[in-house]
């Protein structure tokens, strides 16, 4: 009976490793966002249907970083930095929202297919909304279910455009945010996020440091 249980859990372990491999590899490589949609398609391209077997967020994220430094380490470099640096210029730009750079755009992972999240904070979103049309930016509006913490979950207004060949999209949280960033869908921890000092010390690292 022991034997049987070790048994079914190194398969279920296996099977986890596999599919946390395939979406990292459909995240890669196809665009796929959203981490509960490329497990749920990498399930269906393997064939497995146990939902014991279906990877964290945490152990996908994993897989897609060593998917990129064995693959794609000089595309995705280079994506990378152009948008960190197109990333800089909108911080700059928004600065009266006190904006925050989140997502694949920081935590490294970003590639040719990833928008730069900005968090921007105002009571009144249409004030953002307002701001675009003055600038003569041409945006989408859409909305981002976020979680601000373990009991309250939020829709916030967003708004997507491109610029420079770079596909933006700008989140609008409330003011008091800003102390407390909204969780993680990897860890369920608050959000990494950088100001744009913060992320102009990052890019100055990364050049003195050079390719590697």
């Amino acid at each position: 009976m022991h034997h049987a249980r070790q048994h079914a859990e190194r398969r279920t372990s296996e099977r986890r490793h596999r599919l946390a491999h395939e979406a990292a590899r459909l995240m890669a490589e196809g665009g796929i966002r959203d981490y509960q949609q490329a497990k749920l398609k990498a399930a269906e391209r393997l064939g497995i249907r146990d939902d014991a077997s279906l990877p964290r967020n945490r152990e996908i994220d994993e897989a897609l970083r060593e998917y990129q430094r064995l693959f794609q380490r000089d595309a995705q470099s280079d994506a990378l930095r152009t948008r960190r640096e197109a990333a800089l210029h909108a911080l700059e730009f928004f600065h009266a929202f006190h904006p925050r750079l989140a997502g694949r755009v920081l935590d490294g992972t970003a590639d040719a297919h990833t928008a730069v999240v900005l968090h921007l904070h105002a009571d009144d979103a249409d004030a953002v909304a307002r701001f675009l049309a003055d600038a003569g930016i041409p945006a989408e509006a859409l909305s981002r279910r976020l979680r601000l913490d373990r009991a309250r979950e939020h829709d916030a207004p967003a708004w997507a455009f491109h610029a420079d060949g770079v596909a933006f999209e700008l989140v609008v949280l409330p003011l008091d945010a800003l102390r407390q960033a909204p969780l993680s869908s990897i860890d369920e921890r608050p959000m990494q996020r950088a100001s744009a000092s913060q992320l102009r010390t990052l890019l100055a690292a990364e050049e003195t440091a050079g390719p590697g």
